[in-house]
């Protein structure tokens, strides 16, 4: 470990700002992810653009590597600082830098996260919705392009950034947008940073579209006697034109699973979860017309929740469904997170139960059928190479797959470690356009090295 850099890092930044220790250095070594951990040097905990600009500037000098960290919640290893360096956390940057509630929009620190960010605004009638279901902090969010389950009516977090301020790696500043809702105006650079898992620039401040709170929510549930007619269902819904909030598939391996680990008491079949929201007439004319639409598809077990606590308790089991898999003791879990276009999904959906089921591992199908996007997630002993390599081949038959009907390798997850090669394989030459850009704006590899692609 050269001592030089970090002598100098400290100087400038002071001790408060920079940690070494080993309980921080192996908190930044990992993520929710499988992939294995790897420590950084150096955690730096910058609380000002001008700290960032100075740990940059250091990295420029002695040609360290510098790698973002949100909240951690990231599921593919982009977080994970492979080559070491400098661990930056955000954590102490979480201030609401402006919030313009006549204009919709607010302007954020990338440190805060999106229930932090909530509660600020909650009070003046306004929420943000992109819901990933961990408390990731606004920043990862935006480096991964993170949806969630309002993904089908209000999309990703590209579609919510009105501008950016990013700090490039040779220390300067640009902003990607402006606050205005739309615009013409040159390239879409918005676009390009959303999404790029930190490997391109340092995000500073990110300013963010909002929407007004519902008069009246709505949630429903109801089984189906298999995951293609649960596919088919939320397809019927889509082509019916109602602007619904979310619509999410559980597999009836996970709802037996989430009932195990949260108490609960659903059907344990494979199900459709729904939201709508609105005035209270729109509301409830949108939840009897689907509910029509579930009868007339062979439904079910349909049950409403328009209490706040009946809702938050559908939701919530929906959000631990993951971690349900992932504290089997003893056990590890992979998963992967495909997208493809809507009239492929139910295909993609018994693909994947028939392979895990195949298998004998156990494990689920679950996700955002509202988009295309579904999650597979597969329980696997770490210590059985044979078991191991299943799980691998079932995500890797699962996302070639997904590629081959016109989908990509991940929706909402990112590219991150796990997911590099399949690059190539999904945008043939459009990657070395990528790594062009790459090149001119992080020349020596200095951000976020060894992510998205070789």
């Amino acid at each position: 470990m050269s001592i030089d850099w970090i002598t100098e890092l400290t100087a400038i930044l002071t001790k408060e700002k920079l940690s070494n220790s080993d309980g921080d250095r192996f908190r930044h070594s990992k993520d929710e992810s499988f992939h294995p951990p790897s420590e950084p040097e150096v955690v730096v905990f910058p609380e000002t653009k001008d700290d960032i600009t100075a740990a940059l500037q250091v990295a420029n000098r002695y040609d360290i590597p510098v790698t973002p960290y949100g909240a951690g919640s990231g599921l593919d290893g982009q977080s994970i600082p492979i080559n070491h360096g400098i661990s930056m956390n955000f954590e102490r940057m979480k201030e609401v830098i402006s919030f313009n509630p006549e204009d919709l929009t607010v302007t954020v620190q990338p440190g805060i996260t999106r229930l932090e960010l909530n509660k600020e605004i909650n009070r003046h009638g306004l929420y943000f919705p992109i819901d990933p279901g961990a408390d990731a902090s606004i920043g990862g969010m935006t480096a991964t392009n993170a949806s969630g389950t309002t993904a089908v009516r209000y999309g990703s977090m590209r579609d919510q950034v009105l501008n950016l301020e990013v700090i490039l790696s040779d220390g300067r500043i640009i902003k990607t947008g402006s606050d205005a809702k739309k615009s013409s105006s040159g390239y879409h650079l918005n676009s390009l940073f959303v999404g790029s898992e930190g490997t391109l620039g340092i995000i500073s401040e990110i300013t963010l579209k909002l929407h007004g709170i519902p008069e009246h929510i709505i949630a429903a549930r109801c089984t189906f006697p298999s995951p293609k007619a649960c596919a088919e269902a939320a397809h019927a819904v889509l082509m019916s034109g109602i602007p619904i909030v979310r619509m999410e598939l559980v597999d009836a391996s996970s709802i037996k699973q989430v009932n195990a680990y949260g108490d609960y008491q659903f059907p344990e079949e494979h199900s459709l979860f729904f939201e709508f929201s609105g005035t209270q007439v729109s509301a409830e004319e949108e939840a009897s017309v689907v509910q029509e639409l579930m009868d007339e598809s062979g439904c079910g077990n349909w049950a409403r929740a328009s209490g706040s606590k009946e809702r938050a308790e559908l939701w919530r089991a929906r959000h631990e469904l993951a971690y349900a898999y992932r504290h089997i003791k003893g056990m590890a879990v992979a998963g992967s997170d495909v997208c493809v276009p809507i009239s492929k999904l139910a295909d993609l959906v018994v693909y994947a139960r028939e392979h895990i089921e195949e298998s004998g591992l156990a494990g689920g199908v679950f996700g955002h059928v509202g988009d295309g996007n579904f999650h597979t997630i597969i329980v696997y002993n770490p210590d059985d190479p044979g078991e191991v390599k299943q799980a691998e081949t079932i995500n890797e038959k699962l996302v070639l797959k997904a590629i081959e009907v016109g989908g990509t390798c991940t929706g909402e997850h990112g590219v991150g470690l796990g997911k590099m090669k399949y690059q190539d394989r999904e945008h043939g030459g459009a990657v070395e356009v990528m790594k062009s850009f790459k090149t001119l704006l992080d020349p020596r590899n200095r951000l976020n090295p060894g992510k998205i692609f070789y």
